[in-house]
């Protein structure tokens, strides 16, 4: 990360564009419930990664956040010293970040995504499957990518990695401070 984002900023959304003609962004969340984005009201900012989107003006680092709002899928936000729409459409595609230490606690046997990447998942017998790289939402529920360690590097991940639904009928345990998942899930599914 840059200097001065914080070690623990989470990339929660992309910005869109303009909204109205007081400078307003319109931002695209990652997650349904948006509420990273609500619970700071510091957002930091690094441009798109692709070269053709970089903007040539200078690129401020760090958003503070006047006023934000759910919008039809996305959400708007007023940003200070943000005072006209070239301004604010000239920040299209910046990629905000917030610092996981601001996100709201999640509730009992509830977990952030980004929380669950990398942890080791385990069966009831004992066997690793492998680590989550990655989750996948199908509305119903989530879906844990689980790449084993064995696996060689060049394989694509649809050869090699398993989906485990994460749902209480085959997820026993999650330990955040282990960094381990406990399923019901045998090693030839």
């Amino acid at each position: 990360m840059d200097a001065g984002i914080p070690a623990d900023a989470v990339e929660v959304g992309r910005i869109h564009g303009a909204w109205g003609v007081k400078g307003w962004i319109k931002v695209q969340p990652f997650a349904s419930d948006p509420q990273a984005l609500f619970a700071s009201k510091r957002w930091f900012l690094k441009p798109p990664e692709s070269a053709a989107a970089k903007p040539s003006a200078s690129w401020p680092e760090v958003l503070r956040v006047s006023q934000a709002r759910e919008q039809g899928d996305g959400i708007v936000a007023a940003i200070h010293d943000l005072n006209d729409r070239d301004a604010a459409e000239a920040l299209r595609g910046g990629r905000i970040f917030v610092p996981r230490s601001s996100f709201p606690s999640a509730a009992h046997d509830e977990f952030y995504w980004v929380d669950l990447i990398g942890l080791a998942v385990f069966n009831r017998e004992g066997a690793l499957l492998g680590d989550v790289t990655g989750l996948i939402d199908t509305g119903a529920h989530s879906v844990l990518r689980v790449r084993p360690r064995e696996a060689p590097a060049e394989a694509s991940a649809e050869s090699v990695e398993r989906l485990i639904p994460f749902v209480g009928a085959y997820v026993d345990k999650v330990d955040l401070a282990a960094r381990r998942i406990d399923v019901d899930w045998g090693v030839d599914y």
